[in-house]
């Protein structure tokens, strides 16, 4: 198919909504039932050869262990567990009250102790509203939920591709529920020290200098889908720093500066994938060269550290 094919955020916005918080409400049950990561690694979703998956959890808390995939082939949800056992229900046709109350039923059916401390959205625009009370959201097209997939996984693999250029401590590329956008991040050996009141989120996710690159779909502030790459702390003079290809650009974010290459003038240009390569290496040198980064040393070219199959 297309690589990174047409998909604006207005053609599928209400899909989105309610897939969001269908996704927030599995990945509550991830973060909860997970052995806890450094940088909350344990929290994102990863691609499957169908849609999502949480990978395995439990055990350690007393739960079977299962699995919760999303399916935008079939559009379904499947719970799996280790002795075999499996039940799925439609993504379609529910309201996010139904969906929360079938996904709880289902887990329960399983033996599957799946309780969220906090049922309710993360930093939307209703994360006042219980989970249980959301008949507002209600729209799943599966046409739209494939293509969503369809481009993560297309992303996923570029992001793949340049994260192999690098030995450092690097996270998996992962889907973030809560924003609803795919990264990787890249990391110095240099803490950061982040003051309590910073709050537990951001003291575990900036505990050491990062530079993140991903791609998210569009919101209501950048209404549009966008790769995007920025570097915390940000050093100064950093959106001063070129980029490219000549498309992308510095915007600036919560007070700081974000790495911009828009998802249409990327389906534009005539080799697509080179251009992303381009501007994740270009806004990532900008910012790790700024930080003193040794940019030399982390390389990683093809995605080898022996010396001999690199000269052979």
């Amino acid at each position: 198919m297309e690589l990174f094919p047409d998909f604006p955020l207005d053609s599928w916005y209400d899909t989105k909504q309610t897939l969001h918080r269908f996704e927030q409400i599995v990945g509550k049950v991830r973060m909860e039932h997970s052995p806890r990561r450094n940088h909350w690694w344990h929290v994102p979703f990863h691609l499957t050869g169908s849609g999502l998956t949480t990978r395995p959890m439990g055990l350690g808390d007393g739960n079977p262990v299962f699995t919760v995939d999303f399916d935008f082939v079939r559009h379904r949800l499947v719970v799996s567990t280790l002795d075999g056992q499996e039940a799925s229900l439609p993504l379609e046709g529910l309201s996010v009250a139904d969906f929360y109350l079938r996904f709880q039923s289902l887990l329960d059916g399983l033996g599957v102790d799946g309780s969220i401390s906090v049922a309710r959205p993360f930093d939307l625009p209703d994360s006042d509203r219980p989970f249980v009370q959301d008949h507002e959201h209600a729209t799943y097209v599966p046409e739209h939920a494939t293509r969503y997939w369809q481009v993560l996984s297309q992303v996923n693999l570029v992001l793949e591709e340049f994260s192999s250029g690098f030995s450092g401590k690097i996270s998996p590329v992962h889907h973030f529920w809560h924003t609803f956008d795919i990264a990787v991040t890249r990391f110095s050996p240099h803490p950061v020290p982040q003051p309590r009141e910073a709050g537990g989120l951001v003291r575990e996710a900036y505990s050491r200098e990062v530079v993140s690159s991903g791609f998210w779909f569009g919101d209501d502030t950048v209404p549009e889908p966008c790769f995007y790459s920025y570097t915390a702390p940000e050093p100064d003079g950093l959106a001063r720093q070129p980029l490219s290809p000549v498309a992308a650009e510095w915007v600036e974010s919560g007070g700081g500066h974000l790495a911009l290459l828009r998802y249409a003038d990327v389906r534009r240009m005539p080799d697509p994938r080179a251009s992303v390569l381009e501007f994740l290496e270009s806004s990532y040198r900008a910012g790790a060269a700024l930080a003193g980064w040794e940019i030399s040393a982390l390389a990683c070219p093809g995605g080898v550290t022996d010396p001999y199959t690199v000269g052979g």
